[in-house]
């Protein structure tokens, strides 16, 4: 991965980006793409569309959102402790004991959250599942007077962001879903940038996946693409726990998912699967037998229908602290999106 790739995923890591204030990253976003795009757009939603050729008669749209997930504040009692509501979907324990930050107006602001320690709980309480709504942000305050003067109600709140390599060229941060697919989506299209390609090519840091697929069906609405791939994190299984037979043999370090099923146009899939093999790119399969719950659901029916792929990073420990990726999976997977925009005419046929 080159340094400047490197830097601009890490600085993706490093900036919040929880569904509806996204507009942290999007800055960040603009700024990079804005070296080799041929424009740079925001819509009113708050989608980033960078475009290669956008005279191009042929439409191709990659698209990976920016957003995380995270927490909104709801209430504060008067000793000054800061409760929330989820933005995304949360595991609670994940919560528990876990560093974090409200992003007020005036700046970010630390705090933890945390439980009566083991020590206190009662037999009943050790054996009772973690509930979100029993848990509260300590910021350090002394009493409520403290904590209004910074802290609104409806102020977005993150997990500590932080970035750490491993061994075997893996990485492990909060908001590896979705900053790897979005890495993915921008670079791709750099990439494709210098072989020329004769399609129109729309990379989308697409907003609120997290809630609901939003920024992808506003976004494809208004590039109104012929072919699209999303890219997003699927679940690795290489560790314990997680049962093969239905999430299937998804390993880091391995490659791209290319997945296959009912939301993915047969003939872009088979498109992005001879790519890797004629540019001997590692490539892993999976499938899925309904709608994704990414956005390749939503622009797959977006106007009349879009030929729709998706592409995936393997992460393991979802929606956690921890999220960990292989570096090398995202580099192989933007060397994909690259091969598959240069193989496309300026006339393609992804009909069934």
């Amino acid at each position: 991965m080159e340094s400047t790739a490197h830097a601009f995923l890490k600085q993706l890591l490093l900036t919040p980006s929880p569904s509806g204030y996204e507009g942290p990253i999007q800055k960040v976003v603009r700024d990079y793409v804005g070296t080799f795009a041929d424009t740079v757009t925001t819509d009113v939603h708050g989608n980033v569309i960078a475009c290669k050729n956008p005279d191009a008669p042929l439409r191709l749209m990659f698209a990976g959102h920016c957003d995380q997930i995270g927490l909104l504040v709801t209430h504060v009692d008067e000793s000054g402790f800061i409760y929330t509501q989820t933005i995304g979907g949360w595991d609670p324990i994940q919560l528990v004991g876990q560093r974090m930050t409200i992003w007020t107006d005036s700046g970010p602001i630390p705090a933890v959250i945390a439980r009566k320690p083991i020590h206190l709980l009662k037999d009943e309480e050790r054996k009772q599942t973690v509930k979100q709504d029993d848990l509260w942000l300590d910021m350090g305050a002394a009493n409520k007077s403290e904590v209004i003067e910074l802290v609104r109600i409806g102020d977005p709140v993150t997990l500590e962001l932080g970035y750490q390599e491993m061994r075997n060229n893996l990485a492990n941060s909060p908001g590896m879903d979705n900053r790897t697919g979005l890495w993915v989506v921008m670079e791709g299209l750099r990439r494709a940038a210098l072989n020329n390609p004769t399609c129109g090519i729309y990379a989308v840091s697409t907003v609120q996946e997290e809630i609901g697929l939003r920024g992808a069906q506003t976004s494809a609405f208004g590039v109104k693409p012929h072919v699209a791939i999303a890219v997003d994190v699927t679940h690795a299984t290489d560790c314990p726990t997680i049962d093969k037979r239905q999430q299937g043999d998804i390993a880091l370090g391995k490659g791209p998912v290319i997945y296959r099923g009912p939301n993915m146009n047969p003939r872009v899939t088979s498109r992005l699967i001879d790519q890797c093999e004629k540019h001997e790119l590692p490539y892993q399969l999976a499938a899925i037998g309904r709608a994704t719950p990414n956005d390749t659901n939503s622009i797959q029916v977006s106007r009349s229908g879009v030929a729709t792929g998706l592409v995936s990073i393997p992460n393991r420990y979802m929606h956690s602290a921890v999220e960990t990726i292989s570096l090398d999976d995202i580099d192989r997977a933007a060397d994909l999106l690259a091969a598959f925009a240069c193989s496309l005419g300026e006339s393609e046929d992804f009909t069934p």
